[in-house]
């Protein structure tokens, strides 16, 4: 059941290499088939993930095997081009700029039955209930379906802070076990500070709004976003000079004079305005600012309408002055700055998941992706190579030898960014839940991640006789 095991054989050398020979070199002369097992295992042996040491944890060591890697592989005018490429034929984008003036009923009540729905199995609360059926009817009534005009004018307005999207219009948390309380199912995703949106439906309760965003249509607390016009909504973001977050996590200043914009999270990728003429000796919010970049952030006056206002950003935050050259050195640089952190679904635990840890090392080079695993895989848009379901093992392993720094490998619910290759073979950056793959003696273990974490990518398995790779639907190459 399990002969596929010797097609991995030479990650195992690689592994049992690394493991001897600290990871220093990618060059004949492995050892016997006996010390091949033996060191495949001692690396998993301290913290239990196949075929990992120190050194593969440590952005440096892959971009030393990159010999040009600090080429560009995108240059701005090919960024800007496949952006556009991925509006016009992906269909999980929207465009809502172009949104006609007035919106109909039935196009509001689509796009919140697409995504506000019962699921087909049970869902359980934070005590561990199942939800009732009056628990869903009180959902259903909540969102006011009903209240929905015939016809309506398209409203606009920009997130003012990281705010959770929702399934429905609740805080309250669902989940599919009794026990398993991490993995919310209402949780759809989050948006950033300066997001447009599109507001197009309101709660029975009046506090959130159904948005429809570039990538995501969802519920959000209204106390998050500023309502405005679509020139100065659109405008926002097209201001320059700007910076762009190159940092998994910035922060303005703390200031108490202008609560809304203290210590305000500004997440990997997002674009700010900068001020670039403020007055020296004038303060920002009570603080000089020759120590720090003015910024201008959107805020929500006390009737809801959007305003704007200067914040600070400390001159040692992890800013640039534009999006960074899409480089193999930049992406392993930038997705290293997320190792380690808790696995957030849907961004959850101001964190994020796994298409969204990808998307986000690309936005700080300018790069779209579509929000989820299931549009990022088959989007027309980028460089596709589709993996036919019946392609066998032999040849899926001749494709991953093929695949550079960056490429996105994609199986059903999950997304894998490649950082490089031992002997061949691909070693993989991702968020994930955990992996599985068999010992020495070929029981099959599990291990508990619940973060981005390095890992072999040929071993791994998904289930008692398929490998990982099996599973592969498409890998998205974002070069030519």
């Amino acid at each position: 059941m399990h002969t596929d095991l010797r097609l991995v054989a030479p990650l195992l050398a690689a592994l049992a290499v690394a493991g001897c020979a600290g990871l220093a070199r990618d060059q004949p002369g492995a050892p016997t088939e006996a010390i091949h097992d033996a060191a495949i295992h001692r690396a998993a042996s301290a913290h239990g993930v196949i075929g990992v040491a120190p050194a593969h944890l440590r952005a440096d060591y892959w971009i030393r095997k990159q010999p040009d890697g600090d080429r560009v592989v995108l240059d701005t005018a090919a960024i800007e081009a496949q952006n556009a490429r991925l509006g016009e034929l992906d269909a999980s984008v929207n465009d809502i700029e172009k949104l006609p003036p007035m919106l109909e009923r039935a196009r509001v009540v689509d796009w919140i039955g697409k995504l506000s729905r019962a699921p087909d199995g049970p869902l359980y609360d934070n005590a561990g209930a199942e939800l009732s059926g009056a628990t869903w009817a009180a959902l259903q009534e909540s969102m006011a379906l009903d209240s929905i005009p015939a016809r309506q004018p398209t409203r606009y307005g920009l997130v003012t802070r990281r705010a959770d999207l929702r399934t429905f219009p609740t805080m309250e948390r669902a989940f599919d076990s009794r026990t398993g309380t991490d993995i919310d199912r209402f949780q759809e995703s989050a948006l950033f500070p300066g997001t447009p949106v599109a507001l197009v439906h309101t709660s029975r309760d009046g506090r959130w709004w159904f948005v429809v965003g570039e990538l995501y249509e969802a519920w959000i607390e209204k106390r998050f976003i500023a309502a405005g016009s679509a020139e100065a909504v659109f405008g926002h973001g097209r201001k320059t000079p700007y910076l762009v977050v190159t940092g998994a996590d910035v922060r303005t200043t703390f200031t108490p004079e202008l609560p809304q914009v203290s210590e305000l999270r500004l997440d990997m990728g997002v674009r700010v305005p900068l001020v670039a003429q403020w007055p020296a000796d004038r303060p920002v919010n009570g603080q000089h600012p020759y120590t720090a970049h003015v910024i201008e952030l959107p805020i929500r006056d006390a009737k809801g309408e959007l305003a704007f206002a200067p914040a600070l950003l400390r001159q040692s935050a992890e800013v640039a002055a534009g999006y960074l050259p899409l480089s193999r050195e930049a992406l392993l640089r930038q997705s290293f700055k997320f190792l380690g952190e808790r696995y957030g679904w849907g961004h959850s635990h101001e964190a994020r998941d796994c298409s969204g840890f990808v998307s986000e090392v690309y936005r700080s080079f300018g790069v779209t992706l579509p929000r989820n695993t299931s549009d990022q895989a088959i989007s027309p848009a980028f460089n596709r190579i589709a993996f036919d379901p019946g392609m066998d093992h032999a040849a899926r392993l001749a494709v991953l030898r093929t695949l550079d720094v960056g490429d996105l490998v994609y199986i059903p619910g999950h997304v894998m960014m490649v950082i490089g290759h031992e002997q061949g073979l691909p070693y993989v950056i991702h968020d994930t839940t955990g992996i599985t793959y068999r010992t020495g003696d070929g029981e099959l273990r599990r291990v508990v991640l619940n973060g981005v974490a390095v890992t072999p990518l040929a071993p791994l398995m998904a289930g008692e006789a398929q490998f990982t790779i099996d599973g592969i639907t498409s890998v998205q190459r974002i070069r030519p």
